[in-house]
């Protein structure tokens, strides 16, 4: 079964039919919402709101370990996370759609891992840190959908909740990131731990922080008048996608 966790803008799928909601408990606690249940262009996949379906989670709060057990013990082989993120590179500028291929986590803090130190010492290779085949599922989606994507990209992950600064978007520039957002991170290297196929649809809702429009600020109000029709054609691209793994 494929999952999609929405991210920022993207609480609940207009366009998913939902059947049921399930709460499920997990050994980690609560997961940020109940699953929902649906068919999405006639298939059947699960949803999950990341932030919670009232967007009350700040990133670094999520229960990370949660949603992904969630989605794993209800049988879920593959999921796909919508992000909203800063552009860094030029060419990713408000409204640009891309599918990254690598990430670098400048988290703390968070619950990162499943290994329990019980005498667990076991260690996740992470070289390549998405399903290189559901990122190609949804760059084909995207191409069925008529929509534009980048394919590739190196996501950063910072702890949030506050937008980063001038000076740190230049150090994650240097560091070879595009793209920066809150969520990406350990949300990846638990999928990959526990044997998800996962990967990420980024959308650019704004420049980093010293950047472009953001030279000198980011307006908050800026982000809210990109996300909607972004989000827009992220239901198109998920559509697709959940045809493409039809059960």
């Amino acid at each position: 079964m494929l999952a999609i966790i929405g991210g920022s803008g993207l609480a609940q799928l207009s366009n998913l039919k939902i059947a049921r909601r399930q709460i499920v408990q997990t050994p980690y606690g609560e997961p940020s919402s109940p699953l929902a249940f649906g068919t999405l262009g006639g298939s059947e996949i699960v949803f999950l709101a990341r932030h919670g379906y009232g967007h009350t989670i700040p990133p670094h709060e999520i229960n990370y370990r949660a949603n992904i057990w969630a989605l794993h013990a209800q049988g879920v082989k593959k999921a796909l996370a919508v992000a909203s993120v800063g552009g860094i590179r030029a060419d990713l500028g408000p409204g640009v759609l891309a599918v990254p291929d690598q990430i670098i986590d400048y988290t703390h803090g968070r619950a990162a891992t499943f290994v329990a130190g019980n005498g667990d010492v076991s260690h996740a290779d992470f070289t390549y840190p998405y399903c290189a085949q559901l990122r190609a599922e949804c760059l084909a989606a995207a191409r069925r959908a008529g929509e534009k994507i980048i394919d590739g990209g190196v996501y950063g992950a910072t702890q949030g909740p506050r937008l980063e600064t001038a000076a740190e978007i230049n150090r994650l520039e240097r560091d070879g990131v595009d793209m920066v957002g809150m969520t990406g991170m350990p949300e990846a290297v638990l999928a990959r731990e526990i044997g998800l196929c996962y990967a990420a649809l980024a959308v650019v809702v704004n420049h980093a922080a010293g950047r472009g429009d953001s030279r000198t600020g980011i307006a908050m109000s800026d982000i809210a008048a990109v996300m909607e029709p972004a989000m827009q054609r992220v239901r198109a691209i998920l559509e697709q996608l959940a045809q493409g793994n039809g059960s």
